[in-house]
């Protein structure tokens, strides 16, 4: 920078030698669009996942024969912010959050397909409904597990965000993977008029990004 200063400088006395300061001015400009590009492309910034509202309505084991079922319906809304100001993501797998209890998945969504795309600095918002009775994964120390927790009427769910995007003027692939670690109170239904549990909004942790992401 010391001799670009040195040279518009010189050229602010050397207005007569055109092309002298056609050159320096040049010179700057093509710095400071460099400059630019090296803000706008030569950095990643990874997106930013949160969960800003959740409802859980129903969390029951029920016995059934010839296994123990779980029973859930659960809604969610999911945050994902793309920070850059001039990168835009594109997926090169599909956006899918898997819901899991006590590390047991017991369901899985999609968010985003494969080549949907999410332009720079804009938020995008995924509202999630799931629910119904599966056969329980959770074996005997998954169930007992979520008896502990029933009787405290409160469950731990985790959320697990993945998908792979590429950003605009990169060829690499990155995966983005984040966890949401989330404390639910069971609700009545709005229908049942039952009052409504507040949810704090939880910021979800990122995985470590690989390394030429």
């Amino acid at each position: 920078m010391g001799k670009l200063e040195e040279c518009w400088t010189d050229c602010t006395y050397r207005w007569e030698d055109w092309k002298y300061c056609a050159a320096c001015v040049a010179v700057v400009a093509c710095a400071a669009l460099l400059a630019v590009l090296l803000a706008a492309f030569g950095f990643v910034r990874h997106a930013a996942v949160s969960v800003d509202a959740a409802t859980l309505t129903r969390f029951d084991l029920v016995s059934s024969s010839p296994v123990t079922a779980l029973a859930y319906n659960l809604s969610l809304t999911l945050v994902v912010r793309n920070p850059n100001w001039a990168m835009s993501l594109k997926n090169t797998k599909p956006l899918e959050a898997e819901l899991r209890f006590d590390g047991q998945q017991f369901d899985r969504v999609e968010l985003a397909g494969e080549g949907e795309k999410h332009p720079a600095g804009k938020t995008r918002v995924y509202s999630v409904a799931v629910g119904g009775t599966r056969a329980s994964t959770l074996g005997t120390a998954g169930e007992a597990e979520f008896r502990r927790e029933n009787a405290t009427g409160a469950f731990k769910v985790e959320v697990a965000l993945a998908g792979e995007v590429r950003y605009t003027a990169r060829y690499t692939k990155c995966k983005i993977e984040a966890t949401c670690p989330l404390t639910l109170q069971l609700a009545e239904p709005a229908t049942a008029g039952g009052s409504s549990v507040v949810f704090q909004k939880v910021k979800c942790k990122l995985a470590k990004p690989e390394k030429n992401c």
